[in-house]
């Protein structure tokens, strides 16, 4: 739902009676979401659920060091099982990408509508209740009646954010649809109101669709409130994770949204700074002339030189079987994040290297994960590889177990990455080599 005091198209679909709602228990969905929904379900395990009126429709808050969720018996009572579901897992999603404790842009309402329409990107559109905002999706046309009622200006701005969010992609971060609504000065004053837009005059008419949940509270924690309540939100998801990792079940959560969800969970573990460390020193300076700069010595005669730091690191993946797709998941978090200056090209090796699977990834596109190879394991292989390709790579790096042969010297920078139920290999000496730590409450070996 809107905030308080903003009209909202968002009802059940189903008209409901105080005694329908008062019979309504929630219970029987939550026993079905531990079934169909996993991962979800053991978030939502660790939240308080208040039964009550004072909202119009659910929403999640943290208050008082603990995470709530508020739910309205009418509103939920109005809705089919696969809309409660839908509506169970949006509140969920707030929580995992900490939209309950990072602090909202201004203003807040657009910040509402983004964070919405990064969430339902991720729900199947038949699991949302009616009203609910998805990108890629228009609202409601108006009837002629309707413009007569609502006035050109309204109508104008109403019209100018529905053709913004059909033209949306779907699963952006909120972030990224912030950014495009204040883009749009008409879709922007659509959803934060403007004089007139209320009753009588051309506040007649259908308001523009809110968000499908309630948002308030959000921003009224201290500092110390905030960092308990997310140290207890990041736990519950990391608790998720090694229980759906363990069962090997994750419900409807696709593959990128999980790796997405690893991420984030990869920028808690301390390894990250030597792999910063090992992509920082292997940073080349280039330098070319540019007429726009000044020649310090032959100022208005030679043009000046402009620096910059770039590099190509070749990423070697170990195939035989002791790197799991939930490890090179967390890599590739990590070296996402490190793409903005440095070019990575990714390989697969066993007793050779597989060139046909070549990849490169740069400016924060990720390939995706898969395997080509099943043999054994020789290091001498990308060893080799990469000395023949010293041209190409300011150095390289293996990730694997440790578990074969020392493969001699290396003419280029090397740098191992152990998996997590690997070893750092003995003959590793002055080479930067470092053991992936398993997140905290997670099992990566799956």
């Amino acid at each position: 739902m809107a905030d308080k005091g903003t009209t909202n198209d968002l009802a059940p679909v189903t008209q409901v009676t105080d005694a329908e709602a008062k019979d309504f228990k929630l219970d029987t969905h939550l026993v079905k979401l531990m079934w169909d929904e996993p991962f979800f379900s053991s978030v939502l395990r660790t939240v308080t659920k208040i039964r009550t009126d004072a909202i119009p429709t659910a929403g999640v808050l943290a208050k008082d060091g603990d995470v709530k969720m508020w739910w309205n018996p009418k509103f939920l009572a109005g809705l089919d099982n696969k809309e409660i579901k839908g509506l169970l897992k949006h509140e969920c999603y707030h929580l995992v990408f900490q939209h309950t404790t990072t602090r909202r842009h201004d203003p807040h309402r657009v910040w509402n509508y983004a964070t919405d329409l990064a969430i339902n990107s991720l729900i199947p559109e038949d699991e949302l209740p009616e009203g609910g905002l998805i990108p890629g999706k228009a609202f409601k046309a108006l009837t002629d009646e309707d413009k007569d009622n609502m006035g050109e200006d309204r109508v104008r701005r109403y019209e100018a954010l529905s053709s913004l969010i059909e033209s949306f992609p779907k699963e952006e971060s909120g972030e990224w649809y912030f950014t495009r609504l204040m883009e749009n000065d008409d879709a922007k004053d659509a959803i934060e109101g403007k004089p007139g837009d209320g009753e009588g005059g051309e506040g007649n008419g259908p308001a523009v669709p809110g968000t499908m949940d309630d948002h308030e509270g959000w921003d009224e924690l201290s500092e110390e409130e905030r960092e308990l309540v997310k140290g207890k939100v990041r736990q519950a998801v990391e608790d998720a994770v090694k229980d759906c990792d363990k069962k090997g079940q994750w419900g409807s959560v696709s593959g990128e949204t999980r790796g997405k969800i690893r991420e984030m969970i990869s920028k808690e573990i301390p390894w990250k700074s030597l792999l910063r460390n090992f992509v920082g020193m292997t940073r080349r300076a280039n330098r070319h002339s540019n007429v726009r700069r000044l020649n310090r010595k032959y100022t208005g005669i030679h043009p000046g030189i402009q620096r910059g730091y770039t590099s190509s690191i070749a990423v070697y993946i170990d195939q035989s079987g002791s790197v799991s797709e939930n490890e090179l998941e967390l890599l590739f978090g990590e070296l996402r994040s490190l793409a903005k200056h440095t070019e990575f090209v990714c390989f697969h090796f066993d007793t050779d290297v597989d060139e046909d699977s070549e990849t490169t990834w740069r400016n924060g596109k990720t390939p995706s994960t898969h395997r080509t190879r099943c043999g054994g394991t020789d290091f001498t292989a990308p060893s080799i590889h990469a000395n023949k390709n010293k041209s190409r790579f300011d150095g390289y790096l293996i990730l694997t177990d440790g578990y074969a042969p020392d493969p001699g010297p290396s003419k280029l920078r090397r740098g191992w990455v152990i998996t997590t139920c690997g070893e750092v290999p003995s003959f590793v000496n002055r080479e930067v080599a470092f053991k992936m730590k398993e997140p905290k409450g997670a099992s990566l070996a799956a």
